[in-house]
């Protein structure tokens, strides 16, 4: 392979703000795997967000990529897997499998799809000194007419679309807008773009918590709803927090410390059969490998407000959650999944201007 980019490179990040700025460049906020893909010739690889390869994990789009993409080509992008006209990250959690026969097996079962929403390099030219605006005309020229599995991530520079797409696009697994200034050049690895993430909150129960690999104080509280038959569902973690709160934390929750796990609703979390029929913590998991999975349980009596972006499935929180406050006038039972918000569904072939 011999491109004006090689590989690896980090692709370009984005930084929290509150609201849609204006005067730039909008696209949605994909949920799946951050990649950037190499084409030269023949030869296609995949490199993920910290720079290591992801081809072998994805050989449908490899072929794929090879045929939509320009000859010589550097391209960022999102890779993510539809099922039923909704993002499925669970499923494309899935794909990152050891075994190859498995990997084959399932690019046949749940196969995956690219969007495209940057151009890196063509044919001999960097264009990472490029302002965005003209990165972009290239690659709407480049991409004209190209058919799924491969996709030009929709953009536009007028916020009031943005604003649209911010509420519709949630509806289909998407989790955001992204907003991008239009003389922006790509810089690898730097948080210069800007993300308007939904946030909500909720009231949860906190039944557990975990140390933290500094010591013996909190590294995250393990958080659990009640589902409509009234079994208490792990639905995941807060952790981010001062050290000096970490301390508070464990002399706070110390009243509601069990000895073990004995008569928790999660006394099965060992169990690797228990986590098929119910949300427990330490669930087995390729990404965890031999991490300490264990965890302090604490009689599910406290609950607290949490902010949260997105729920995966309806069933846990996308991504780790914020401690708010505590919630003394809330009961535990009170704490169900029926106060959540379900976004409307929206069909992802209506973002992508076509069946996927």
């Amino acid at each position: 392979m011999d491109l004006p980019v090689m590989p690896p490179v980090k692709p370009m990040l984005a930084k929290p703000v509150a609201s849609i700025p204006p005067d730039m460049q909008y696209e949605a906020k994909w949920d799946g795997f951050r990649a950037v893909v190499f084409r030269d010739g023949a030869e296609v690889e995949l490199g993920s967000r910290t720079g290591r390869p992801l081809t072998r994990y994805f050989p449908e789009l490899v072929e794929a990529l090879r045929e939509r993409l320009p000859h010589r080509c550097v391209v960022d992008g999102e890779i993510v897997v539809a099922r039923e006209g909704h993002l499925d990250f669970d499923a494309l959690t899935e794909r990152i499998h050891p075994a190859d026969s498995r990997v084959r097996m399932l690019a046949q079962k749940t196969p995956a799809s690219f969007v495209v929403f940057d151009l890196l390099a063509l044919a001999d030219a960097s264009l990472l000194d490029v302002p965005l605006s003209d990165r972009r005309a290239l690659l709407e020229r480049e991409l004209s007419g190209v058919t799924p599995p491969v996709h030009l991530a929709p953009a536009t520079t007028d916020r009031a679309v943005a604003e649209q797409w911010f509420q519709r696009y949630e509806g289909a697994g998407l989790d955001g807008v992204i907003a991008k200034p239009l003389s922006l050049p790509y810089r690898p690895d730097q948080r210069v773009m800007f993300k308007i993430k939904h946030e909500r909150t909720a009231d949860v129960v906190v039944a557990g918590y975990r140390f933290h690999k500094s010591g013996p104080v909190v590294g995250s509280l393990l958080l659990g709803l009640y589902d409509d038959r009234g079994a208490l569902q792990h639905v995941g973690v807060s952790a981010a927090f001062p050290m000096k709160r970490r301390a508070e934390l464990v002399e706070e929750l110390e009243p509601l410390r069990m000895e073990d796990a004995a008569g928790h609703p999660w006394a099965a979390w060992s169990d690797e059969v228990a986590h098929e029929t119910a949300r427990l913590p330490g669930a087995p998991s390729r990404w965890s490998g031999k991490k300490d999975l264990s965890w302090v349980p604490l009689r599910p009596e406290r609950v607290a407000e949490v902010a949260y972006d997105h729920m995966e499935n309806g069933v846990r929180f996308r991504h780790t959650v914020r401690l708010r406050r505590w919630r003394p006038d809330r009961t535990p039972e009170s704490c169900t999944y029926e106060q959540l918000d379900e976004p409307v569904r929206y069909d992802l072939a209506e973002i992508l201007g076509s069946p996927d």
